[in-house]
Order: C-alpha cells, then sequence, then structure tokens
C-alpha cells in the first residue's frame, strides 16, 4: 500500500513530467516556426550567474547601476560665466513616473553649493512680530510636520525658446523642474509662534549662502501651503538642494524657494529685491514689466520621443509625457501626433496630485512616417495650456520667464527627433 507521503511524490512526478512535455512540446514548435540558431544569451551561463557579486558591506549608501551612468544633470556651459551663478537640466526623457529622484533633480545657484554644519546652522524670524525669535535645526525637528509632494519650476524653465526652437533636447528645454515629496514644518507655525503684528504683509526670505539670495513674499501665500523643510525624498535635503533648510512655496516660481534659508523677516511692503526688479520680471514689447508673477502655469511636455530619446523601433511604442500647473491638478492632457489636425486624450497614470507633476502616456503604432508631436494640459481651474504663438501675441519675445507654450517635437522617418516650431 503507498504511503499519503509517496503518493504525493508520484503526483508530484507525474505533474513535473507532464509539464516538462508541454514545454518541449511548445519549445518545439517555437523553434519549428522560426528556424532560428539558439541565443547564447539564453543557452549560455553568463558571468553574472558564474561569481559571486559584491556582498552587502560594498555600497553603504546605494548608487544606480554602472549601466545607468548616462542619467545624469547636464548643464550648458555658455549659458552663464561661471558654474558657480548657473543651473544644470533633470534628465526628464530618462525618468518615468511622477517623483524625481534626490540625485538627479536640477540645481541652479547664484554664488555655488553652501556647506553649512546643521548644529551651527540658525533661522530668524524678527521685524513686524510680537517676539523675535531664532530657531536652532533640533527646534524645527520637534515641531509638528508634514508630508507633501509638489513640483519646482525654474521661472527660466523654456526661457531659450521665446524666440524660437533653440535647445536639442527636452532636459535643456524643460529640464528646470522636478517633483519630489518634501518633509517640513508649516511656515504659518513659526510665524504664529512669533506672532505678527497688524501691519505685516510681506516676508523677505534670505539664504545662507554668499549670494545672500532674498525675494519678498506675500504674508497670504506664507499663511497658506508654505513649509519650510528639512527633508526630501525621505531623506535630508541634498546640499545642492538647500541643507539642511529650504523654503517649499508650492505652485509658486523656484526662485522664490530660497535655499539654505537663515532669516525671515517680516515688513509691510515687498523689499523690491535684486531677483524681483532687474531679475525675474517679465519684459514685454512696449517696455514695460510684469512683476510678481509668482504663479507657474500648466504647462506639459512629451518625454519620450524627443531629440534625447528618438524613436528606435516601429510597430508598438509608448509616448510618455509631463504635465503640471501651480495652479491646482492636472484634469486632462491632449496629445496630436500630426501637428495638431488630430488630438487625442492621453491618459493619465500615477496619483494626481496638487501643484505636483502627472504622468500621461499614449501607445501607439508607428509605422515610418513622419510625426509632430505636441501636448497640451488643461489644469483643474479649466486653464488651458497656450501655443508659443498665442503666449508671443500677449507678451513679445523680450522675456526669458514663464514660457509654459507648447513645444513641437519633429521625427523623422529614420526616428531621429527635432526640437522645432510650426504656425
Amino acid at each position: 500500500m503507498t504511503s499519503p507521503r509517496n503518493r504525493e511524490s508520484l503526483s508530484r512526478r507525474r505533474f513535473l513530467s507532464a509539464a516538462g512535455m508541454a514545454g518541449a512540446g511548445l519549445a518545439a514548435s517555437a523553434a519549428g516556426a522560426r528556424a532560428e540558431a539558439p541565443d547564447p544569451l539564453i543557452t549560455e551561463v553568463q558571468d553574472w550567474s558564474r561569481y559571486l557579486g559584491e556582498g552587502v558591506d560594498k555600497r553603504p549608501y546605494g548608487t544606480p547601476s554602472r549601466h545607468e551612468k548616462h542619467v545624469i544633470r547636464r548643464d550648458v556651459s555658455w549659458l552663464t560665466a561661471s558654474p558657480e551663478s548657473s543651473v544644470n537640466f533633470t534628465p526628464l526623457h530618462e525618468l518615468d513616473g511622477i517623483i524625481t529622484p534626490s540625485g538627479l533633480c536640477f540645481e541652479r545657484h547664484h554664488g555655488g553649493i553652501a556647506d553649512i554644519e546643521p548644529a551651527q546652522h540658525r533661522l530668524m524670524i524678527h521685524g513686524l512680530v510680537d517676539k523675535p525669535l531664532v530657531f536652532t535645526m533640533e527646534d524645527i525637528r520637534r515641531m509638528p510636520r508634514q508630508n507633501r509632494v509638489y513640483f519646482l519650476e525654474c521661472a527660466a524653465n523654456s526661457g531659450m525658446e521665446w524666440r524660437g526652437a533653440q535647445l536639442n533636447g527636452c532636459q535643456f528645454t524643460h529640464g528646470m523642474v522636478h517633483n519630489v515629496m518634501y518633509t517640513g514644518v508649516p511656515l504659518k507655525a513659526l510665524l504664529e509662534e512669533a506672532g505678527l503684528k497688524p501691519n505685516a504683509k510681506w516676508l523677505m526670505l534670505e539664504g545662507a549662502d554668499s549670494s545672500g539670495m532674498n525675494r519678498s513674499l506675500p504674508l497670504e501665500k506664507a499663511l497658506g501651503d508654505v513649509l519650510i523643510a528639512f527633508a526630501m525624498n525621505g531623506e535630508a535635503l541634498r546640499p545642492e538642494q538647500g541643507y539642511p533648510l529650504r523654503a517649499v512655496i508650492p505652485g509658486w516660481e523656484g526662485n522664490l524657494w530660497v535655499k539654505w534659508l537663515r532669516r525671515i523677516e517680516v515688513g509691510d511692503q515687498p523689499w523690491m529685491a535684486r531677483e524681483e526688479t532687474s531679475k525675474y520680471t517679465d519684459l514685454l514689447a512696449d517696455g514695460r514689466s510684469r512683476r510678481f508673477t509668482f504663479i507657474m502655469d500648466a504647462k506639459s511636455v512629451v518625454t519620450n520621443p524627443s531629440p534625447q530619446a528618438p524613436l528606435k523601433h516601429k510597430g508598438r511604442n509608448v509616448l510618455s509625457g509631463l504635465a503640471w500647473s501651480g495652479r491646482g491638478t492636472i484634469r486632462r492632457v491632449d496629445v496630436t501626433l500630426d501637428g495638431g489636425r488630430n488630438w487625442q486624450s492621453a491618459r493619465i497614470d500615477g496619483p494626481v496630485l496638487d501643484k505636483s507633476l502627472t504622468r500621461f502616456y499614449v501607445d501607439f503604432d508607428w509605422d515610418g512616417q513622419e510625426l509632430l508631436i505636441q501636448s497640451r494640459a488643461m489644469d483643474s481651474t479649466g486653464y488651458v495650456q497656450p501655443t508659443k504663438g498665442e503666449l508671443r501675441k500677449v507678451r513679445g519675445v523680450n522675456s526669458i520667464y514663464h514660457n509654459n507654450g507648447i513645444q513641437t517635437w519633429h521625427v523623422r522617418a529614420n526616428g531621429e527627433t527635432e526640437n522645432v516650431e510650426i504656425g
């Protein structure tokens, strides 16, 4: 009589035998259909399967695969006189989802990266307050905190495109934007501890870098959704992102997000600092300037295909891109493959958050014909992203800020992709 254990073993052998025969039949059928030579990447044991890999003690702080070493921030050396007061760009075409890895978030500095010992850092609040205060980093970390995902976009993002197609790659045309989860304390809580005078209307935020970068911030915004952040993506801020403390001003231009934040002065009027008079104002065609244009309007870009990520295969492909708005959430993104003659709604996937990057996709078949690809975002206020021509009719071409016009990529028959403009 067969024991239960033996019956189980026999049953398992029969199952494996049947599965093996079925697999052999499928393999034979496929091989017969293709009549191809065996692929050594399948039939031969590869080196990574032959030898032991590195142990857990070799990479105490994880790094990307060496095969991804090309996925880096890049600068354009001729844009500025020196790298200490310059910018590098997020490789949008290499990323997916909505969260930007901390090591790939673009940088914009006015006096280089400040190297600050957190135990020696102080944040002072003074001016039109009842009680001037000085906070240490330990003080701030003991206060109730929040976690929020927001995009940060430099007002000069796409600025080189005002007068026509210039830089060939979405990393360079749109790469002064990133999206991370910030951890910090509401600015409102700090101001409440200090107490505001009745005539308080504006704040001046100042950084501890060598440029002493400062900007005026309306009190109404400060008492809303502004954070004073000490962490991003679950870890301490990176030095290039303002370690140990920075301002987070959701939906507003990145120049206001003062890094290495050391001082907040409360006043009754704006300070008219350099960064809000001679810079970060929008010069119109008639010589007047738009100033305090804080909000970043709805914008989108197709990241794949794009000049740095050309089409390589005919047949099934995935178009991918990003959309965002400083006024709320993204409600819809339309995409055209023929320069605007026909539009289709893209598939939005992943979280759709307030003042955050939103990921969209279009699955399509490509037969080698030339394409003119554009995307157009609509936000929760009903605002629709304009064409570059529509923007220029209102604002001229003298500005380098707040260009949220529709971007066009020309895909050639060989898949190569170029930054172009169409009427």
